[in-house]
């Protein structure tokens, strides 16, 4: 009896699981499903929920689970030629996912990531081809960074390709788009070095001839500082000068009355001007200004 029992519940349990399997489905947050009637589209689920959806059994109605993540892929390094008919190798990455799953799942073959990235490459290609031919050589290589125009560029190229996804119709969205490899063939290769070099050379002479200019005005600067300081000074010596000749015409009839005063006194100072430090003095009375102590006497004690 009890065996009985047993093999009931496990049996009831597998019928349980075989229906909730044939019957219902759930959804992640990665993934978005869509529902097929007989083979017709007919509903989308994207986000998940506690408990599980519910679905008829096959042949009635099929879910298939579409990846709503970014996808990424690059397409080929493919040649193109620029608007100054200039060879060039490039090759972009893309980021896409799904927008619309009902759109998206009859477009490409049952939802094949596989097939919408076959058509987004080919899109994406052309739309590459049109802008490159668009633009000179020197916005994808130039010695001056602030002249290229990768930006410019990409948005170009994601702006035309998501154009034509949507006017196909593709439930697809394009979230980046960058170009990831540059090339040159060797017919070009030289050419764009002696530019470059030529473009480098140029820069170096203007930064030359900024610093000579440069220079120029720290000469003119400096020699025009020190005439006005030599300027000044000479000024400041004619008015000491001024001055000095002034005192002296006061002085002048006083000597002139009375040179051996005159005489006297430039001696006194001569000697003063000697005597300022600590002096020890050998010296002859008979040159001046040391004939002052002449006849001059020194009265020592008797022993």
């Amino acid at each position: 009896m009890k065996r009985n029992l047993l093999t009931l519940i496990v049996g009831a349990l597998l019928i349980l699981i075989f229906a909730l399997l044939l019957f219902t489905f759930q959804v992640r947050t990665s993934e978005v499903a869509v529902v097929t009637t007989f083979g017709q589209t007919t509903s989308e689920i994207s986000e998940p929920r506690a408990f599980p959806f519910f679905k008829w059994p096959w042949p009635v109605q099929k879910v298939y689970k579409l990846d709503k993540r970014i996808q990424n892929f690059e397409d080929k390094f493919t040649e193109t030629l620029t608007a100054d008919n200039n060879n060039l190798l490039t090759t972009v990455y893309v980021g896409w996912r799904i927008t619309d799953a009902k759109t998206f799942f009859p477009k490409f073959a049952g939802g094949s990531v596989a097939a919408a990235e076959r058509m987004l490459e080919g899109i994406v290609s052309q739309a590459k081809t049109a802008i490159i031919g668009k633009h000179p050589l020197s916005d994808f290589v130039n010695a001056q960074e602030k002249e290229l125009k990768f930006d410019a560029i990409e948005s170009e190229i994601k702006a035309i390709a998501q154009a034509q996804l949507l006017v196909n119709n593709c439930g697809i969205q394009i979230e980046f788009l960058g170009i990831k490899k540059l090339g040159l063939p060797e017919s070009v290769t030289q050419n764009v070095f002696d530019r470059m070099s030529a473009e480098r050379k140029r820069l170096a002479d203007d930064l030359q001839s900024q610093g000579e200019a440069e220079a120029q005005k720290i000469r003119s600067a400096a020699d025009r500082k020190a005439a006005e300081m030599i300027s000044s000074a000479d000024g400041e010596a004619r008015q000491i000068r001024g001055r000095g000749e002034a005192v002296a015409a006061e002085v002048l009839p006083v000597f002139q009355q009375n040179p051996e005063l005159a005489n006297f006194l430039l001696r006194r100072e001569a000697l003063e001007e000697s005597l300022k430090e600590r002096t020890t003095l050998i010296f002859d009375t008979r040159t001046p200004p040391f004939d002052l102590f002449s006849g001059v006497t020194t009265n020592r004690p008797a022993k």
